[in-house]
């Protein structure tokens, strides 16, 4: 994974962002736009992670922390680029994030449908919690 550069995205990032998660991520967010990622790097330049191999953006994860709890969103990786450990090398930069800050458990947002991801979380060492359901109110 040498080639594999691993960064924070900056606020020129955006648009390619937003155009990479159109083919890559599953499920839209309500934040998906210009003005939502711009205020979340305004808020914490660290958070959005972008994996490139050979200057091309072929991975993102966002690792939230809000001092009380570590949370993944976003990891998406080019469809054409799965199973090359990308996933993987996101998901370790999100951990010594967290480490760093503090942090003691990982929560990570992964669609019921998308049974891929599932096992891409499961073989990293993350599991499901059943007992838990997300609750959310648009504002």
């Amino acid at each position: 994974m040498s080639d594999l550069h691993i960064r924070c995205a900056t606020p020129s990032d955006i648009d390619t962002v937003l155009r990479f998660w159109r083919d890559a991520a599953e499920g839209t967010s309500i934040s998906d736009d210009h003005d939502g990622v711009a205020r979340l790097l305004a808020r914490d330049p660290e958070a959005l992670i972008l994996a490139e191999r050979d200057g091309v953006l072929v991975g993102t994860v966002i690792a939230g922390f809000d001092g009380w709890r570590c949370s993944a969103y976003r990891l998406a990786v080019h469809p054409d680029r799965r199973r090359q450990g990308i996933a993987t090398a996101l998901l370790e930069a999100v951990e010594q994030r967290f480490v760093a800050l503090g942090g003691r458990r990982v929560d990570a947002m992964v669609l019921e449908v998308n049974e891929q991801a599932h096992h891409t979380w499961a073989a990293t060492g993350y599991h499901r919690e059943d007992h838990w359901r997300r609750w959310v109110k648009p504002l």
